[in-house]
């Protein structure tokens, strides 16, 4: 596959800190050369707490198939990999509380639009042709699965959007009692000052139990793939983080959500009851529930990924043909 780097002017800026930039990575098929056919969509991609864009591409050695890009360019779909800001290559303002849910949302869009006016123009590179009707797809595991959901009910940038790995019922088990009893509005209200109480530093890290266990949901991971994690792992942005926990936690944004859904779970997730998570997507006339077997939180670490890769792909050149 074709691999391009990029640093991103986000639009944002925080008081007293330079314009803010996002790390970008796009991959296309090798056939996407000058003369080559225009890809299915474009997959916007966005990961997950404690991590940067390298989760969709991870490297493990003589052996692709953990790697989504991958997957996915070999498929026909060009992957379109973001930064969030604080994270991997982006820019890291020093005060990590001031990465707001609004800012990072603003930034993603800001992003995602300039990344795909290059894909669509044929500006990203000399040697690629435009494709000007591609349509775009979001992608988002966990936490970042959480800011596709958000981006996509302020800005509707995508056709359709595959959550993975989430759902609105949040991790209240991981909650302060006295935090739970505040309201959604009251949370939403006092989120910058209620994740520093609760993280207290800035750009937390997850301290890992060694095993992994509760991390990954099972003890049929691939070694290799938890080494190849590594390149992946990054700190914790501590308001979306919290956000991220709470009950309900981006459930007024979910039901505005009007376009097909992808709703990708590990059989031993960390999102609850499973069959409960399409409610959360009523306008959507189009939600598609996949539980992959034997897997956990960390869906492209398991034997099954590539059943996962499949049935994504499948429902992903099916929306694409709809346009």
């Amino acid at each position: 596959m074709l691999s391009i780097s990029l640093k991103v002017d986000s639009g944002q800026r925080i008081d007293g800190e330079d314009a803010l930039s996002s790390g970008v990575s796009v991959f296309l098929p090798e056939r996407a050369g000058a003369h080559g056919a225009p890809c299915k969509a474009a997959l916007v991609c966005l990961a997950g707490g404690n991590m940067n864009r390298r989760y969709f591409d991870l490297q493990a050695a003589d052996d692709p198939s953990f790697s989504f890009a991958h997957a996915m360019t070999s498929r026909g779909f060009a992957v379109v990999t973001i930064d969030h800001i604080g994270l991997g290559d982006s820019s890291k303002p020093k005060n990590s509380y001031a990465i707001t849910h609004e800012l990072l949302t603003r930034a993603n869009a800001h992003v995602t639009a300039d990344v795909l006016r290059q894909l669509r123009e044929g500006r990203l590179r000399g040697d690629i042709a435009p494709m000007p009707t591609v349509p775009s797809i979001g992608v988002g595991h966990s936490m970042g699965a959480m800011m596709t959901v958000l981006q996509q009910a302020a800005e509707k940038q995508h056709v359709a959007i595959a959550p993975l790995g989430f759902s609105t019922r949040g991790l209240p088990e991981y909650m302060p009692k006295d935090a739970l009893a505040l309201s959604q509005s009251e949370h939403r209200a006092q989120l910058p000052a209620l994740a520093r109480k609760l993280f207290v530093e800035d750009y937390p890290v997850i301290r890992s139990s060694g095993n992994g266990e509760q991390i990954y949901g099972s003890a049929n991971a691939d070694r290799r793939g938890i080494t190849a994690l590594k390149a992946a792992t990054d700190c914790l942005l501590p308001v979306t983080a919290y956000l991220s926990m709470l009950p309900n936690n981006v459930g007024p944004e979910a039901a505005q959500i009007d376009v097909p859904v992808f709703l990708g779970l590990g059989e031993r997730d960390l999102a609850g009851s499973t069959h409960q998570i399409p409610a959360a997507f009523p306008r959507s006339r189009d939600v598609t529930l996949y539980i992959q077997p034997d897997a956990g939180h960390s869906h492209f670490l398991f034997p099954t990924r590539s059943d996962l890769f499949a049935r994504f792909a499948a429902w992903a050149e099916w929306v694409a043909s709809q346009i």
